[in-house]
């Protein structure tokens, strides 16, 4: 029987920083494999939107459903570890640790899940084909990675985002430093990894050129609501 549960539900959501920004969300679902675009401008509140889907920050009210369960509701360890375990991400600056090899910092998310770490097993041979399917030489696997290029680390860190098949990518405006035919290429890649593992994609961006390879497209204005204190 399918699955119909969303991998992401969100439901009657608010956060507010210092009183001086706050954004709403009444419902926003993904559905399990679906490959959704956020648009938005910049300082539109994209980035805050994914820290609350991945409950980096929590909503002063609401629900917040990942794969059956409520992260909204988690706390210290129990959100962290329920983190690890379903989320992906590939983060706008890609936050790679340079000193590792690319190959090292692919396998990061293992030793923070012990259920990615089991749907990879073996590690080193999951971390290398995802390696090469998005496109980095066998002859870079051991090199630091502050040696590789803007290009090779942003694949590395999609790398890392899909190892152990977690059930949800989110991706911040992964494709902001790269030509359109990279980012094309890079797109591609990532579609066909996620396509293969079944897993849903939320990426926000403000490049309205790249929607074509996505099941859906959302404007941020038309499901969050953002308020900004006036400053005197």
């Amino acid at each position: 029987m399918t699955d119909t549960h969303p991998a992401i539900a969100i439901r009657n959501v608010a956060f507010s920083w210092d009183g001086d920004f706050s954004i709403e969300i009444d419902t926003f679902d993904v559905a399990p494999g679906e490959r959704v675009m956020l648009l938005g401008p910049s300082g539109g509140g994209k980035s805050t939107f994914l820290n609350l889907v991945a409950g980096i920050v929590p909503p002063s009210r609401g629900s917040i459903d990942i794969l059956g369960t409520d992260i909204a509701a988690l706390r210290g360890a129990k959100a962290d570890g329920y983190r690890a375990d379903s989320f992906g991400i590939v983060f706008q600056q890609f936050n790679l640790l340079p000193w590792l090899s690319a190959r090292d910092n692919v396998l990061i998310p293992l030793r923070f899940s012990k259920q990615r770490r089991k749907r990879a097993a073996p590690a080193k041979d999951s971390a290398n084909r995802l390696l090469g399917a998005l496109g980095i030489d066998s002859a870079l696997f051991r090199t630091p990675a502050g040696r590789l290029s803007v290009g090779q680390q942003q694949r590395v860190a999609a790398a890392r985002a899909l190892i152990g098949s977690p059930g949800v990518i989110l991706a911040d405006e992964p494709t902001s430093a790269l030509d359109r035919a990279m980012a094309d290429a890079f797109l591609d890649l990532l579609y066909g990894e996620i396509g293969g593992a079944g897993s849903a994609l939320l990426m926000v961006s403000h490049d309205e050129t790249l929607a074509g390879g996505f099941d859906r497209v959302v404007r941020l204005d038309d499901i969050v609501r953002v308020s900004r204190r006036a400053i005197a």
